[in-house]
């Protein structure tokens, strides 16, 4: 049962909002980072409260274990989490827990030995070529404003592999001149990405006959923006309205098979490898801060294993 928020003792809150403000401020997270360090932290705090500890040099391993298999269960009155999540919130413990060290809070790191659980190391779904011709030639809708936009909105986000929220997050000067754009990934890490003729025409396209006829839409309503990808009311395109955009398109193309704006960042990724990029320029292309994230994209898929086992077994046909 989860304990309300008032139980929770003075020193936990304040040790809990000290963080909160380093790794906004310091550490520089983004605003949905640190929103999701408040939650699992959050969460966290309110199990400790209602195992008795009121501050943290007082929680133990065991404090710490304990609420890892709660959260995989359920069993503190929070929604089960998978393994993948209970790592993320592990992590964010960890985070905090070191942190509290360093700052003379406390002696000890009762999260240093607690193992993350088990994840399954899964293939990320990626299309394949044709079927990503095929969604972004369904990208635009006519030869109107918002058509254009939407489809130089999903050029650029599978020319560049970016995040939705760093390619919605793109302002106009962001976008060179010299077939190169900047994108801000988590953390505000800003790395500087290629971009395809495709997606350059595309954008040029929504540049010169699109966008200002939405901005125009937007000074009637007192608005300006820096922002590149705009609404039809002229203000910055939401993540949820460039998914939208992304449904409409997939729906169009006749794809059956789930696509979200991370299958283009899959797409690209597994695109690149199998044409012969090295990981590590992936890497730098996908803003991974650890290569082992990008390895990930290096398992050969099934389809890849049938294709070889056909091409090269005798008994295969």
């Amino acid at each position: 049962m989860s304990a309300p928020a008032d139980l929770l003792q003075p020193a936990l809150e304040a040790a809990l909002r000290d963080y909160l403000a380093h790794v906004r401020v310091e550490r520089g997270l983004s605003t949905n980072t640190v929103a999701a360090y408040r939650r699992d932290l959050g969460r966290y705090a309110r199990y400790l409260a209602e195992a008795g500890r009121s501050a943290l040099d007082e929680v133990t391993e065991h404090d710490v274990r304990s609420f890892l298999a709660a959260v995989r269960e359920g069993s503190d009155g929070g929604r089960a989490l998978s393994a993948a999540s209970a790592a993320r919130s592990l992590a964010a413990v960890r985070g905090w827990h070191r942190f509290a060290r360093a700052e003379g809070l406390t002696t000890e790191d009762p999260s240093a030995e607690v193992a993350a659980p088990t994840q399954t190391r899964r293939l990320p779904h990626a299309l394949s070529v044709d079927a990503v011709a095929r969604l972004l030639a369904a990208a635009s809708s006519g030869d109107t404003p918002a058509g254009l936009r939407d489809r130089a909105l999903l050029e650029l986000l599978y020319s560049t592999g970016g995040r939705i929220s760093e390619v919605v997050g793109l302002d106009v000067d962001d976008v060179g001149s010299d077939a190169l754009v900047r994108l801000f990934g988590k953390g505000s890490k800003e790395r500087i990405v290629p971009v395809g003729s495709y997606a350059r025409d595309a954008v040029d396209a929504y540049l010169v006959r699109a966008r200002p006829v939405l901005v125009a839409a937007g000074s009637a309503r007192g608005r300006s923006t820096p922002a590149l990808f705009l609404n039809t009311r002229g203000g910055r395109l939401s993540r949820q309205s460039a998914w939208a955009v992304l449904q409409g398109a997939a729906e169009r193309a006749g794809l059956t098979e789930h696509v979200s704006p991370h299958t283009l960042r899959h797409s690209f990724a597994t695109h690149l490898l199998a044409g012969g990029a090295d990981v590590r320029v992936v890497q730098e292309l996908l803003g991974h801060a650890s290569v082992t994230t990008t390895q990930i994209y290096t398992m050969v898929t099934p389809e890849a294993l049938r294709e070889v086992y056909a091409a090269t077994h005798p008994r295969a046909l």
